[in-house]
């Protein structure tokens, strides 16, 4: 996948662009690719909101203009244009077409522009129209108005729009709109959460007596299972975000591992019918369907495609844990960690294309990619401490992981190409297992 960008010119720098695409009616596209061997960057400004030519707003106009830029500042890609840059301030005389003094920004090297009008002005509830534009063209790139704007609602509509700007520029959405679940507590008493990217929204799920672990969503995002540990057993724990209700479903040889969804709404997880855990297929009604993988080792931690026909997991059948990457169409099998002892926890990208997964090193645990196409993979964490329980974004470019770097479990944030690490917020207490959905 490639960010689709209108021609984005540096004046300080020089950065290496692809062919112009076919044009069209309104503009000529160009591809930057940050999907793949490198991490282009996007300089963009922000204009400050108005309600009319000149005049600024000042209420909920001012706290959208706060909510999208903290929202952007996650974006590893986009490096904003600080006002201070920008010779003639960032107060415009208009909001659209020609109307935009996009003069000012190109001198301040930005590539994008984004204006933010309200037409009925910025107190109460009201409606938003933001738009972006290529600044050294002028040409429009994504235009939108976020109605029912309030205090309460800030934060959403920033989150929409930056949504819907990702999609604008990478064609792919689920970063803004996603929501993590993940475990939270501390000894034997743990239960799952929920938690926006940016840190908002955080709340308890599950209040059960013992150990939650690997949470997953269903395609859906009526269901969370996982697996539950109490004083004595081994179950699948069930929350139906619908009812409230959460239910514990026992499995002969009281063993279950890593419960995850698949796109069709069942469940593949570690049961121990034998004398290792196996990965078998449940049905809707968490009844086994049949094995998935099965042999004389150790089987674990499935994950699945967007299409659900290729699974990765961990097993030991060849010595240490090493990860493998099953069609399951054919049944053919291929390892995927070529070195190291221990190689586990593998998340395969909804796209097909990546395994991120968790290999010891001398330096601790640590998070690596591996790339389905090429074949080849890198390292994308880095410590201190050690790094677990990679877990892909909804549009295959974020990872989210644990790591102890801070002295206890938290979650942090990188992408498939690594760089700067930045924690997720969740509260006291530790934090680990993440896992996107809806």
């Amino acid at each position: 996948m490639r960010i689709k960008a209108l021609c984005i010119h540096h004046i300080c720098a020089v950065i290496a662009m692809l062919l112009v695409m076919a044009a069209a009616p309104a503009h000529a596209e160009t591809l930057v690719d940050i999907y793949g061997p490198g991490q282009n960057q996007i300089n963009l400004s922000m204009a400050s909101p108005l309600t009319a030519p000149g005049q600024q707003a000042r209420s909920l106009g001012s706290e959208l203009h706060t909510a999208i830029n903290t929202d952007l500042n996650l974006l590893p890609f986009m490096r904003l244009t600080p006002d201070s840059a920008v010779l003639g301030g960032t107060v415009l005389q208009g909001w659209k077409g020609d109307t935009v003094d996009f003069k000012r920004f190109q001198i301040a090297g930005a590539d994008l522009l984004v204006t933010a009008y309200w037409p009925s002005g910025d107190s109460g509830e009201q409606t938003v129209e933001l738009r972006v534009f290529e600044t050294f063209s002028g040409k429009f790139v994504f235009g939108n108005a976020y109605s029912n704007v309030s205090h309460q609602t800030v934060p959403e509509t920033a989150d929409r729009f930056c949504d819907d700007l990702m999609e604008a520029l990478t064609g792919a959405r689920g970063f803004f709109s996603g929501t993590l679940a993940f475990v939270k507590g501390n000894g034997r008493q743990r239960d799952v959460w929920l938690v926006r990217p940016t840190g908002r929204d955080l709340r308890q799920l599950t209040h059960m007596a013992g150990s939650a672990m690997s949470p997953s969503w269903s395609p859906d995002g009526r269901y969370i299972v996982f697996t539950h540990i109490d004083n004595s057993t081994h179950a699948l724990g069930v929350y139906d975000r619908t009812t409230g209700k959460q239910t514990r479903v026992p499995f002969r040889g009281n063993t279950v591992i890593g419960p995850c969804y698949l796109p069709d709404n069942r469940v593949a997880v570690s049961l121990s019918t034998g004398h290792y855990p196996d990965i078998f297929l449940l049905n809707r009604q968490f009844k086994i369907e049949r094995p998935l993988e099965q042999s004389s080792a150790i089987n674990v931690s499935p994950s699945f495609d967007s299409t659900g026909t290729k699974m990765a997991f961990t097993s030991n059948r060849l010595g240490g844990p090493q990860v493998f990457l099953t069609d399951l169409a054919s049944g053919s099998v291929q390892r995927i960690s070529k070195e190291g002892p221990y190689n586990s926890e593998p998340c395969i990208s909804p796209d097909g294309t990546l395994i991120a997964y968790t290999k010891g090193t001398g330096s601790g645990f640590r998070i690596f990619v591996y790339d389905t196409m090429t074949g080849q993979d890198r390292q994308v964490s880095f410590g201190p401490g050690s790094d677990e329980q990679p877990a892909f974004a909804p549009d295959s470019y974020f990872v989210a992981f644990t790591s102890t770097r801070s002295g206890k479990q938290q979650i942090y944030l990188t992408t498939r190409h690594g760089g700067e690490a930045k924690l997720l917020p969740t509260g006291g207490g530790n934090a680990s297992f993440p896992r996107w959905g809806k």
